[in-house]
């Protein structure tokens, strides 16, 4: 996910920092654009014929033979076979950007041996990969773009596993517009969406799994992103990645890049949804009608806040695994957010540029950033909105718990239980419990947890919870534990 397709095409055009200065297209300008294209590369690989370009017609074709890649590579470790050349096209505009386009097709299949030397084979096809996009020289990336797969199939095996999957189509939209401001960052925004997912997994040590879903949608939005330092600090790794250490000139400069690229992002936000998402196996299936995920991270560079997602809804269960007597007592929707407020990113950029590179005890540096990163060592966690529902229990909660990052017994939580038809959940536990008798130590358990429970005036019962930092707890303001001993 992740807009992997869109960051992987743009890759691809990753050096591609001349400006269109002409509109005439012509041998030297297909031959600069190669130079361009090649400076960053090892001398051997960028004289192997990875990259040719030349002039067609109003634009530049630009072609890449991977197989060059494989060059010094190890028959015996890896090789692949089908792997041919394919073709981006580039326009340069009167803008000075320059639009890039491409229409191309994938069917590889090749071994590998891994760190542990146990082979395995491996397929890769792509009926029809196709893009077109606006590049912009300045930042080394796609400002828009436009993607589209089909026929996806990727596939595995070796000793002990061995695994297939396939999307019938892919589809993917890249947007970007200058950060209010005028700060020269960027807000990038893309979505996107996949159909027709199969994916069977099966090994040794399994029964084979499948997975199947209609489709997958996606969006993601990162405001304020430094684009122009980003490409800078790639650009600075490539250059000096083969040196042992930096000198003072160039550990000042990566410094200069990084405190002009702090913060790293505004905001960040991602949401993934699953329709139709099915789990087969040899003892039976589940699956739910929808299944959702989200990330977000907002708020002022010395007070963000990381917040994280899941839900589903219609959730089914049919396996023997799951008796039938409890299978009333599957969730049959849940919903669970967490989020960590009051990061403090601006003092965790503050103790990165104090580092010394080249210091030896960098460890210790990064344990003082983390310090830095959680103010005065205090971490809370909150939990917007926790709930499950089925045919027996409907449950809502929402908390918060506070502790520090340095010890696991300095910790506060307040929480909040909101349960609907109570005395429905304590006859369903007191019907499974003629079947299951150490279940009626849990029903007198929950009848117990009601003695404490206020009624909410839509009827659900209520629990108040606080735990303090001395141990004591009290449930709707009644003192059920007192504090530790010192």
């Amino acid at each position: 996910m992740r807009l992997k397709l869109v960051t992987a095409t743009s890759l691809l055009a990753l050096c591609l920092v001349t400006t269109a200065q002409s509109a005439e297209i012509n041998q030297d300008g297909a031959n600069a654009v190669k130079d361009t294209l090649t400076k960053l590369l090892p001398k051997d690989l960028a004289k192997s014929g990875l990259i040719t370009v030349n002039p067609a017609g109003a634009r530049y074709e630009i072609i890449y033979d991977l197989a060059k890649l494989l060059g010094k590579a190890d028959p015996a470790k890896f090789a692949i076979n089908g792997l041919t050349p394919f073709s981006m096209f580039a326009t340069p505009l009167d803008s000075g950007l320059w639009n890039i386009e491409g229409d191309n097709s994938l069917n590889v299949s090749g071994h590998m041996k891994g760190p542990d030397q146990k082979p395995a084979d491996f397929t890769y096809s792509i009926a029809s990969l196709a893009y077109n996009g606006v590049f912009d020289p300045a930042i080394s990336y796609l400002r828009s773009g436009t993607f589209a797969a089909k026929d996806i199939k990727v596939s595995s095996k070796s000793e002990t596993e061995e695994v297939h999957a396939s999307f019938a189509s892919m589809e993917q939209k890249l947007t970007s517009t200058d950060s209010a401001g005028g700060n020269g960052r960027i807000d990038f925004a893309g979505t996107g969406s996949m159909s027709g997912f199969v994916e069977q997994v099966s090994g040794l040590q399994m029964p084979p799994v499948e997975f199947r879903a209609d489709s997958l949608d996606f969006a993601a939005e990162v405001k304020g992103l430094p684009a122009k330092q980003i490409r800078d600090m790639i650009f600075f790794v490539l250059d000096h990645v083969d040196e042992k250490e930096l000198s003072p000139e160039n550990s000042d400069k990566i410094k200069g890049i990084l405190k002009d690229a702090f913060p790293l992002l505004a905001s960040f936000s991602e949401t993934i949804g699953v329709n139709n998402l099915t789990v087969s196996t040899d003892v039976g299936k589940g699956g739910a009608k929808a299944f959702g995920y989200n990330v977000a991270m907002d708020g002022p560079s010395d007070a963000m806040r990381f917040g994280f997602g899941m839900t589903a809804q219609e959730i089914s269960v049919d396996t023997p695994l799951v008796p039938a007597s409890y299978s009333a007592f599957m969730p049959a929707s849940f919903d669970l957010q967490v989020a960590v407020p009051n990061l403090d990113f601006a003092g965790f950029g503050d103790a990165f540029m104090a580092m010394d590179f080249n210091d030896k005890a960098a460890q210790k540096s990064g344990e003082e950033m983390a310090k830095k990163l959680f103010r005065d060592g205090r971490l809370a966690v909150e939990f917007p909105k926790i709930s499950a529902k089925s045919d027996v229990y409907d449950i809502d909660m929402t908390g918060k718990i506070e502790g520090r990052v340095d010890t696991e017994k300095d910790y506060s939580m307040e929480a909040t239980i909101l349960a609907r038809d109570l005395d429905k959940t304590i006859a369903a536990v007191r019907e499974l419990a003629k079947t299951d008798p150490d279940l009626n130590q849990v029903s007198f358990g929950i009848m117990m947890v009601k003695g404490f429970a206020k009624t909410d005036p839509d009827g659900r019962s209520r629990w108040d919870i606080s735990i303090s930092r001395d141990g004591s707890i009290a449930v709707n303001g009644q003192v059920v534990k007192a504090a530790d001993q010192p």
